[in-house]
């Protein structure tokens, strides 16, 4: 401990302040107070990392200066030195005051002097704590900044590719050449869709729950509509049924992370060559709860998988159509708002996925 321990000392007699000075001065940074008003006063202008007080003095005891010290400068760890034994001062001592520790008089050097060194190690270790945990506040503020700033900065250049590959398309003939412009147009999709699986990522993992009122239908509605502009869905038939009688609230970004992925799943793993595929949406809400299923007769999930699929990174099938992020950030997604996950599928036949999930307290 590079920074020299400084106590602040508080007795209603002299002789016990100038013992305590004299036989710890070497070791600590010691500052005394003769009552409470005084210590009060330096603590106004003085820092300290460790303050003792005896508990019986005139006027005011040691656990009520402790209480009056803790509006001034609640950091510093709380010794108190009694003389007798009394239940109430100590049980007082521990929810008023919040003192570490009790040591008896008259007090002994090495037991004291131990004390002091124990106080002023929880002490600097609370300040390492707060200080991180400031730290991590600020850096998870600018994050979130950086994120949205990279993704607005990263979309809007591929969006000004996009709009010149299709212009240019509109004034050549050469098939050549717009095979070229098919393949920037491919990438910059690719790219697109990553982006925004970056941004549901930090939003699913990253950002504390914002609670608003849900409407499901207006939300699958804007959702299907992204989906059927994206994919185009032809040869898919699509089941969608919304129950919701009454009100239910929860995160808005992170049910849109849900139903993305899901539906994203049900979608991009069909069967090759199937005339009949289909995804079944549903979407009931009551008694405070709402269950989302999302079943489709793709290629299924091997029954080894069905635990391991929501971990981060990992894929069921070697078709590559996927990051291995999607589920991971349901499963957080869910956990984050209180709810559960539920998987049935098999090989072949099929996947079902219903998300369980309670209405939130709004913010």
């Amino acid at each position: 401990m590079s920074e020299k321990i400084r106590v602040l000392y508080l007795d209603d007699e002299d002789n016990n302040l100038n013992s305590f000075k004299a036989s710890l001065r070497k070791d600590f940074k010691i500052i005394t107070a003769i009552d409470a008003l005084e210590g009060l006063k330096i603590a106004e202008t003085e820092d300290f990392h460790v303050v003792i007080a005896d508990q019986r003095m005139p006027g005011i005891s040691g656990v009520e200066f402790f209480e009056k010290l803790m509006k001034i400068k609640p950091d510093p760890i709380r010794i108190l030195l009694t003389g007798y034994s009394d239940i109430a001062s100590v049980i007082d001592a521990i929810n008023k005051g919040e003192v570490y520790r009790f040591i008896d008089k008259p007090w002994n050097l090495d037991q004291i002097k131990n004390a002091i060194i124990n106080a002023a190690e929880i002490y600097f270790t609370k300040k390492e704590l707060k200080d991180k945990n400031e730290r991590l506040v600020k850096v998870h503020s600018e994050m979130n900044q950086f994120v949205y700033s990279l993704s607005h900065e990263l979309r809007g250049p591929l969006m000004s590719i996009s709009g010149v590959s299709k212009l240019a398309k509109m004034e050549v003939k050469d098939p050549e050449i717009i095979e070229y412009f098919e393949m920037i147009d491919s990438a910059t999709i690719k790219l697109d869709d990553f982006i925004y699986k970056m941004l549901d990522f930090y939003r699913s993992t990253k950002i504390e729950n914002k609670v608003t009122e849900i409407n499901f239908k207006d939300i699958v509605e804007s959702q299907l509509e992204s989906y059927k502009s994206k994919w185009g869905l032809d040869g898919i038939a699509l089941s969608v049924n919304i129950i919701q009688p009454e009100l239910f609230h929860s995160d808005d970004a992170k049910i849109r992370v849900i139903l993305n992925n899901l539906f994203s799943n049900a979608f991009k793993f069909q069967k090759d060559g199937l005339t009949s595929k289909f995804i079944n949406l549903s979407i009931s809400v009551e008694n405070k709860k709402a269950i989302i299923c999302i079943e489709d007769n793709g290629i299924g999930i091997d029954e080894k998988y069905h635990t391991s699929i929501f971990d981060l990174f990992q894929r069921a099938t070697q078709k590559n159509v996927g990051s291995g992020l999607g589920l991971y950030m349901v499963k957080e997604s869910v956990a984050q708002m209180g709810g559960q996950i539920k998987l049935i599928s098999e090989m072949d036949h099929g996947s079902e996925f219903t998300v369980i999930l309670p209405s939130l307290p709004p913010n």
